[in-house]
């Protein structure tokens, strides 16, 4: 029993979760701690720096109750991405809170840039259209607010960092700056090709580069460990990648071809593709998921509300979220709900869409709601799968993870939606088994020929819809789309994304091309 383990911390926006995971790859303990985020204004969203740190000690102390520390052979570490924070390099006191990714209050100014024309050139550069969700805004933000003749970021004094960055940071005891590649690729800083900070970015954000972290591979080197009680210090951090990435390789996904969903707050639906040239002709966005000697880029569609439009219609009627998952209807009614609570991401990325419910009637009731809710997810979740089919060909199943994943009800409305099988692992902590998996991978303890073919005990769910019925729902959906972007009830889907017949999704694939930059 004496095997050695790995412990994978898995830093989310509402919680943390560590696992401890054995060298066969059986995961011997797992414990989790909340994280609350706040909304002190109509579209922030901010967390603690110092509630982080604290829900990582607690949860790293909890899953290693009643196991010997000593026997943790190294640390595997997956993290929230976009979100941004800055912290005095001397002391490591954080200036300012945690800015989430689901964060707005730098709308305007990115409606600013996007007028001056600069979304073609961020594109190029960086792989992700110019919107509020990625880091570069949020640092320009913190820097206006707490720096803004930017002496003291430009002397070195201050640290910029997303989450990963934070926590090496305290991992470390306040030594090196550093950022996974990975997650400096959702900054919109970063040069997604040469994998280095674009000078001419830094110039248009106004973000020093002596405030930057140093940029370094998915296997580090990272600083050992330092003051994570009851882990023995020393102990090597041996990875860092991105939730989604992490998810995708602990799928197993390392070929082009597969593509996994996460299902938590927001959603990711993420896949390989075999280079940054692949991405061309996509309305998805490029970004590396990891780099452990090679870099793997990805196409990635983000959904900015999923999990908390479920979390959202829960509150507004005094339910528990699984409580309302078990009261919806079969049936919506016509009633859609696109949430479009800050505007909507993957693949329409119309920050001025408005939150939308339509196909009320005075039959609607809350079992409508819920099942409008469910939809939504689904919806949204094709839509960007349908992105995908452009680069490597029809995606045929979806690799499904996180919470919502525990709804079988959603499982298989996925597959009705999509027309696609979903696959669902019993694991369900995908995100931190990648983490895992790569750091026993940088150790020689697992392989990638010997976790791509893992035997990994799943659900599977197939489409059950007739195809007819799939294609007029995707109408209706797309119809209820075009509304909260302006197209009004009347008005013509096709001028807002959306089109009456055939496939809903051409004119979305169309509208991103157009707005692709030329190659490079």
């Amino acid at each position: 029993m004496n095997q050695p383990l790995l412990l994978a911390v898995d830093q989310g926006t509402s919680a943390t979760k560590a696992l401890l995971v054995r060298a066969d790859g059986a995961v011997v303990a797992s414990a989790s701690a909340p994280l609350a985020i706040g909304h002190p204004r109509p579209g922030w969203a901010e967390q603690s720096p110092d509630d982080i740190w604290d829900s990582v000690l607690t949860a790293v102390a909890k899953c290693l109750a009643g196991h010997d520390p000593g026997l943790v052979v190294g640390v595997g570490l997956t993290n929230q991405r976009e979100s941004c924070l800055l912290w005095e390099r001397a002391t490591g006191r954080p200036l300012g809170p945690v800015i989430g990714w689901q964060d707005r209050r730098t709308a305007d100014r990115c409606a600013t840039l996007l007028a001056d024309g600069l979304g073609e050139h961020v594109r190029a550069v960086t792989g992700l259209p110019l919107d509020p969700m990625f880091s570069a805004l949020k640092a320009q933000w913190l820097l206006d607010t707490h720096d803004p003749d930017r002496s003291r970021a430009r002397r070195g004094e201050l640290c910029l960092g997303t989450v990963d960055s934070w926590l090496l940071w305290r991992l470390g005891g306040g030594g090196d700056h550093l950022v996974e590649v990975g997650n400096a690729a959702r900054t919109q800083l970063l040069d997604v090709r040469r994998r280095d900070w674009d000078e001419r970015l830094l110039d248009v954000f106004d973000v020093p580069r002596e405030a930057l972290p140093r940029i370094t591979a998915s296997t580090g080197p990272f600083p050992a460990v330092r003051g994570l009680p009851p882990l023995t210090d020393g102990t090597p951090v041996l990875s860092v990648l991105g939730d989604s990435h992490a998810a995708l390789f602990g799928h197993g996904v390392f070929l082009p071809g597969s593509v996994k969903v996460t299902y938590g707050t927001g959603s990711s639906v993420m896949g390989l593709i075999s280079g940054p040239d692949r991405a061309e002709d996509s309305p998805l966005c490029l970004t590396i998921a990891w780099d452990d000697g090679i870099p793997a880029y990805a196409l990635e569609g983000n959904i900015r509300s999923s999990g908390a439009t479920l979390r959202w219609l829960a509150g507004l009627f005094g339910v528990g979220e699984a409580e309302l998952a078990g009261l919806a209807a079969p049936d919506a009614a016509g009633v859609h709900l696109v949430p479009a609570f800050g505007g909507l991401a993957a693949p329409w990325w119309d920050n001025d869409a408005t939150g939308l419910l339509s196909g009320l009637t005075f039959g609607t009731g809350l079992p409508q709601l819920a099942r409008a809710a469910l939809e939504s997810v689904a919806y949204q979740i094709e839509d960007v799968v349908a992105g995908l089919d452009t680069a490597n060909g029809r995606v045929t199943a979806l690799l499904a993870d996180g919470g919502a994943t525990d709804n079988a009800a959603l499982m298989q409305l996925q597959a009705d939606v999509s027309g696609r099988i979903v696959r669902r692992p019993r694991d369900r902590d995908l995100s931190a088994l990648g983490a895992a998996r790569l750091a026993g991978c940088a150790l020689g303890m697992f392989t990638r020929n010997g976790l791509a073919g893992l035997t990994r005990a799943e659900e599977v769910y197939r489409p059950r819809l007739p195809e007819q019925e799939r294609e007029r729902g995707l109408r209706s959906w797309h119809e209820a789309v075009a509304r909260a972007r302006g197209g009004g009830a009347a008005g013509d889907p096709a001028a807002h994304g959306a089109v009456a017949a055939g496939d809903p999704r051409t004119a979305a694939h169309h509208e991103h091309s157009e707005r692709r930059p030329p190659a490079q």
